[in-house]
């Protein structure tokens, strides 16, 4: 009978964002899917509007139930906020039409409404619930200076917290330092906690520096600092701004910009009031182009505020070292990127909020005689595999089918 069930269980994984979204989040979701969906039936409840790509079709592909979704700009607070609470209902009637006793539905924190609704739809169905924990809420909202430590609203929903760990079967981190401030939580036991770092998209190897690189080539400075992908409220894109104002007087160091946000929005602002003459900005790219752009500077900034450790994990940080790339990383020393820029001598680590340490960390950057550095950049991204966390996710599942829960079995 336990066989029975077992075949008759399916995977439902739930997210706002999915192909043809071109976030990192949807294509995090999108492979985690499709593997699972070779052993598995998985069905994926869409926030994304759109044709799939024809990679994500065809037999042994999961079935993609696509779930009406509006999304305000982020500075829109909130509209925003209106239309990812109503995302998040229409989540919970869907899964309550799909899950049955059993099946194990998996999710992530994006919009931050959308684990409660999962996992409540679990516990009333019978099925087994995972998060992916990217964000960990009310921190992120405290560490963005949008909620204040002791509010109401930060201690309401860290009460929502304890009750949802309490009732999830597996919590993934992907960051070391996230296991920390989970455990924080009464709900919250060491056994749910799986460790699965996120991999590089882009193949692991150095790619040269060449002139004729078309995001390169119209930049006269002979070292390019870039800043790419999406910056949110976690980001601090005044920091990067400030460095390059501390270094109008290095013409042969120029600042490469690409991106889209909040942050990129503020960093467009204060380019427009001050006009740097070593500052450059560049559309958002399509995936085909990006490892042109990440190939086209000779170092690579990612920009948190205070206290992101355990609180959020720069996912574009696998490819920056995918194509031979250092780094430097704003934040504090604990924090899982800053653990393995230090541990694999990938780059700088530069406490939040000094933007002199970032221009003194660039300047030695730039005259940096550590070729090496480029290859352990490259052997770094190599352990952050897609085929070593695609097993770990396999692995996961098929405890949660097998068993109620993973504190139950250990």
């Amino acid at each position: 009978m336990q066989s029975q069930d077992r075949i008759a269980a399916k995977i439902v994984v739930a997210s706002q964002h999915y192909p043809p979204d071109p976030s990192t989040t949807a294509a995090i979701m999108s492979e985690i899917a499709c593997h699972l969906a070779s052993t598995h039936e998985v069905v994926v409840l869409s926030g994304s509007p759109g044709a799939l790509p024809a990679a994500q079709t065809g037999s042994g592909k999961p079935r993609v139930v696509a779930i009406k979704n509006r999304i305000a700009g982020k500075g829109a607070l909130v509209r925003r906020g209106l239309f990812e609470f109503l995302f998040v209902l229409r989540i919970f009637v869907a899964l309550m039409r799909q899950l049955r006793r059993g099946d194990v539905v998996l999710t992530v924190t994006a919009p931050f409404m959308l684990p409660y609704a999962v996992v409540a739809a679990a516990w009333m169905k019978g099925a087994r619930s995972a998060l992916i924990m990217h964000d960990l809420f009310p921190d992120v909202l405290v560490m963005a200076g949008m909620l204040k430590p002791g509010s109401f609203v930060a201690g309401a929903m860290r009460a929502g917290n304890s009750l949802m760990f309490h009732a999830l079967n597996a919590v993934i981190t992907i960051g070391r330092d996230a296991e920390r401030p989970l455990l924080s939580y009464a709900g919250m036991t060491r056994n749910k906690i799986r460790f699965v770092p996120n991999w590089a998209t882009l193949v692991p190897a150095v790619r040269p520096v060449t002139s004729d690189n078309p995001f390169r080539q119209p930049l006269a400075a002979r070292f390019i600092v870039g800043l790419s992908g999406n910056l949110g409220f976690t980001h601090d894109p005044e920091i990067v701004f400030e460095a390059a104002r501390l270094l109008t007087d290095q013409p042969d160091i120029h600042f490469l910009l690409s991106g889209w946000g909040i942050g990129f929005d503020r960093l467009t602002q204060l380019q427009a009031n001050a006009k740097l003459p070593n500052v450059t900005f560049v559309p958002r790219v399509e995936d085909a182009e990006l490892e042109k752009l990440l190939a086209s500077a000779d170092l690579w900034i990612i920009p948190y505020r205070k206290n992101v450790a355990g609180v959020s994990v720069p996912s574009r940080f696998y490819n920056l070292l995918a194509v031979g790339r250092p780094v430097v990383l704003v934040s504090e020393p604990e924090a899982e990127a800053a653990l393995t820029v230090v541990e694999n001598g990938l780059g700088w680590v530069v406490a939040p909020g000094r933007p002199d340490q970032l221009a003194d960390a660039i300047l030695m950057a730039a005259t940096s005689c550590d070729a090496a550095m480029a290859e352990r950049a490259v052997k770094a991204a190599s352990k952050f595999d897609r085929s070593v966390a695609m097993s770990a996710y396999a692995d996961l599942i098929e405890e949660l089918l097998r068993h109620p829960s993973l504190s139950e079995q250990r």
